[in-house]
């Protein structure tokens, strides 16, 4: 039996996985401290701009002075997560050192002035650049240096949300749809444990939400959970198609970029005046507390969270899409509930997830984030709901570099086809 064994490869592999512990923990400090001070400094801006609703009319400015940095100095930064991903694909142009501490200004700008954004673009682009920067003073290249991107992904992931084993999926999962890189899993999972450590260890704490009550499999609940999939699939396709929309049009009609978020800053001032509240603003992580605490929301919450948030993020402004997403998904859910007698608490905390699982394209990892968010209790019903919402929202995603590994359907996908390369595809063909 002991003939068996190959002695050269266990040693191989006792260093490797030295190696990517060491190195996936160095990822996951650089990436822990970055979120810690971006989650600081970003509940600081939150709490300014709440107390100074007046400063929502000095957004167009925001945007004006967020757009010409990034034109005059952004290069390739600009291009956010999709070159993140792109660069695991490819692995041959650097990540700009630039970028993080870009994205951490221009993200902290869009939400002190009133735009509707996220955080985990911002944490990724942060893990990334820095994770780059460590591959460039270590001299790495190669798959070493994709490994390490990967690790800059889930330690910014797991570390802005507090859910290290949802980050350490997403990383391994988000590149590729329909495909899981399992040759990063000690980095990875290595950057994202310690990179949420690290963020927590700097006194960061990160929002609680109550568990989902335990349901035991019931067919009628099951077919309930599976309709309402579909719609929070349908949701996060609307999400990126009027994303994308407005990102064409404002391209195409304002030649001069910084002027682009000035637009979208004017639009989001008239929407919030037309309303007569701030509620879409930022985060919008109070809706997500309203869907899940028995206060409630407006029936159509999810599609005003949908509208502002693309205005923003189309326009120019910087900030993630994620937690948007969350709250569409949360105030959809809630509404579904309503409308199917169920719960609508329960169908919130299904929809938080699942409208995220359908516009990222990674079920896998947003129904582990449930368990780390909500607790085990119904993990069917949460899993049907991830799936299923992936399964609804097509070929079509939030990062235009993701590959297709896996079509979801037969048709005309394309093996590794990028999602963006696939519109514009079938764009021309129309």
């Amino acid at each position: 039996m002991w003939s068996r064994v190959n002695l050269g490869e266990q040693r191989t592999f006792g260093t490797t996985l030295v190696k990517w512990i060491v190195l996936g923990s160095l990822v996951g400090v650089l990436s822990g401290t970055a979120s810690a001070v971006f989650l600081v400094v970003l509940n600081w801006a939150t709490a300014v701009r709440i107390a100074n609703p007046y400063l929502l009319f000095l957004l167009p400015l925001a945007g004006f002075v967020i757009g010409w940095s990034y034109y005059r100095i952004g290069a390739t930064a600009a291009r956010g997560n999709n070159l993140v991903i792109e660069q695991v694909h490819l692995n041959k142009d650097p990540i700009p050192l630039r970028m993080a501490p870009m994205v951490l200004i221009g993200t902290v700008l869009t939400h002190l002035f009133g735009g509707s954004a996220g955080r985990e673009g911002t944490a990724i682009q942060m893990g990334s650049s820095l994770a780059d920067a460590l591959r460039r003073v270590l001299k790495l290249e190669g798959e070493d240096r994709r490994m390490l991107v990967l690790a800059g992904i889930s330690g910014g992931f797991g570390s802005v949300f507090g859910t290290p084993i949802a980050g350490f999926v997403f990383a391994l999962e988000a590149p590729s749809m329909g495909h899981i890189r399992y040759e990063g899993i000690v980095p990875c999972l290595t950057a994202a444990l310690v990179g949420d450590l690290v963020t927590r260890a700097w006194g960061v704490t990160h929002t609680q939400y109550p568990a989902l009550a335990e349901i035991g499999i019931n067919p009628m609940m099951l077919l309930a959970v599976l309709l309402a999939g579909i719609g929070f699939g349908w949701v996060a396709l609307l999400f990126v198609e009027l994303l994308e929309t407005i990102k064409h049009f404002s391209r195409k009609f304002i030649a001069y970029p910084p002027l682009r978020p000035v637009l979208g800053g004017l639009i989001v001032i008239g929407l919030t005046l037309l309303l007569g509240k701030q509620d879409y603003l930022g985060l919008s992580l109070p809706l997500i507390k309203d869907t899940m605490n028995g206060t409630g929301v407006e029936p159509l919450a999810f599609l005003l969270k949908v509208i502002f948030t693309a205005v923003t993020l189309g326009t120019g402004f910087v900030g993630g899409e994620v937690t948007p997403l969350f709250v569409m998904g949360a105030t959809a859910g809630y509404s579904i509930g309503r409308l199917l007698g169920i719960d609508p608490a329960f169908m919130a905390a299904l929809g938080f997830v699942a409208v995220f699982a359908g516009a990222s394209n990674t079920p896998l990892a947003c129904t582990i984030m449930a368990v780390e968010l909500f607790g085990g209790g119904s993990l069917l019903y949460v899993a049907v709901a991830c799936f299923v919402a992936y399964l609804a929202s097509g070929h079509r995603g939030i990062y235009g570099s993701q590959r297709i590994a896996t079509p979801k359907i037969v048709g005309d996908i394309l093996a590794d086809e990028s999602v963006e390369a696939l519109a514009k595809r079938r764009a021309g063909e129309k």
